[in-house]
């Protein structure tokens, strides 16, 4: 078993990321690499402690934003920085969602209906309505 992970070691001694098993996700990360029309980058990235973190380019590409929105190097921002701007952050898609979503509520609301339904209409001439106690019925003339 550790001669398994000898290899893996080595490379991520040396900084060379090795090939990423998906597994069950592998139908979506690629789907998603068509849709971005970017490559999926590297999950994971050696720390401080030289255990693997998550790295924010792969958080910025899952959100659908372009590379080095947030990472770019100009931008002299931490990881831990990164990846609070990105966490803050809205996938475009959506918020372009929701704003579709909010605009069809505007039109709705700015051209209501013409008549209600009419199961929702309340009858106010019946006859069978009781007056209210204490009141002289409408139909009785006042004095």
């Amino acid at each position: 078993m550790a001669a398994a992970r000898a290899p893996r070691a080595r490379r991520a001694a040396r900084g060379e990321p090795g090939p990423v098993d998906w597994g069950e996700y592998g139908a979506a990360v690629h789907r998603w690499e068509l849709i971005t029309g970017h490559p999926a980058p590297y999950p994971t990235q050696l720390g401080r402690h030289g255990r693997p973190v998550l790295a924010p380019p792969f958080v910025e590409w899952l959100m659908g934003l372009p590379p080095g929105w947030a990472t770019a190097e100009h931008l002299v921002l931490p990881r831990t920085a990164q990846l609070r701007a990105l966490g803050n952050g809205v996938m475009p898609q959506q918020a372009a969602h929701a704003l579709r979503l909010l605009l069809d509520d505007l039109t709705h609301l700015h051209h209501p209906p013409c008549q209600p339904p009419a199961s929702t209409t309340r009858d106010t001439t019946s006859s069978r309505a009781a007056p209210a106690r204490g009141r002289r019925s409408s139909t009785h003339p006042r004095r």
